[in-house]
């Protein structure tokens, strides 16, 4: 059984449609990225599936049992905030010592338990967020532009520990992610997101098809293709909008 089944799923803020019958699934134990352009509804989509978006058409069904680990953009904390990663793991109450540890210990931190928050690096942060996400020993982990903000080598760790949390865990993972390179190394699946489910399949599969290389291009050079928003693309590809970040949705 799916751990979760998204249905002909429509999404829409006032009178605009961000989402329009998209539907998917997440199998136990799969990784499956979604990518797309700026504003195709990728954040809106896993803020349907936690349930914090209400869709204006069609269902998110989630698997009897199935628990749901959700690792953020971004977490913005007060840097005056003196709060240890071990406090601010334990919140809400009723998380034990030996929790937290299991959990820095799977984000790839296991040395961050007495740190200050404020003190951590970025991908120290994200680690530590991961490590929230793990405390409750999800079936599915939910990952929204986790590297958002962190160089090639710190992304690249990331993911790896990523894959490590699949392998020892168990859990499926589901995340959005602009680095093609990894979605194309790292994912079982991948779902082209523009509004509506342009394609989806393994990478292999999604990186020949029309959809996605009208989006992207033909190779992982063409990552610049995240950030158009329409789907005929006849400019040129180059790279100078590497150095732009996808804005949050």
């Amino acid at each position: 059984m799916s751990l979760v089944q998204v249905e002909d799923l429509s999404v829409r803020y006032g009178a605009s449609t961000v989402l329009s019958g998209v539907s998917l699934r997440v199998e136990p134990g799969e990784i499956v990225t979604i990518v797309g352009p700026n504003g195709s509804g990728k954040t809106s989509l896993l803020r349907a599936i936690i349930g914090a978006v209400k869709p204006a058409q069609g269902h998110v069904i989630q698997g009897s049992g199935v628990k749901i680990g959700y690792v953020p953009q971004k977490l913005h904390i007060d840097e005056t905030l003196p709060i240890t990663v071990s406090r601010f793991l334990k919140l809400p109450a009723g998380v034990s010592a030996t929790e937290i540890g299991r959990a820095l210990t799977q984000a790839g931190a296991p040395d961050l338990a007495k740190a200050q928050l404020s003190q951590l690096s970025g991908g120290q942060f994200q680690r530590v967020l991961l490590a929230r996400a793990l405390i409750g020993k999800p079936d599915l982990l939910l990952l929204d532009e986790a590297t958002q903000g962190l160089d090639q080598r710190g992304s690249a760790s990331f993911y790896q520990q990523i894959e490590h949390v699949r392998q020892d865990t168990g859990c499926a993972v589901l995340m959005i992610s602009h680095e093609l390179h990894v979605v194309m190394s790292a994912s079982d699946r991948v779902i082209c997101l523009n509004g509506h489910v342009c394609c989806e399949g393994t990478p292999a599969v999604v990186a020949s098809a029309p959809e996605y290389r009208a989006l992207f291009g033909t190779g992982t050079g063409g990552a610049l293709a995240l950030y158009r928003h329409e789907h005929d693309h006849g400019h040129d590809h180059g790279d100078h909008d590497h150095d732009h970040p996808e804005a949050a949705e």
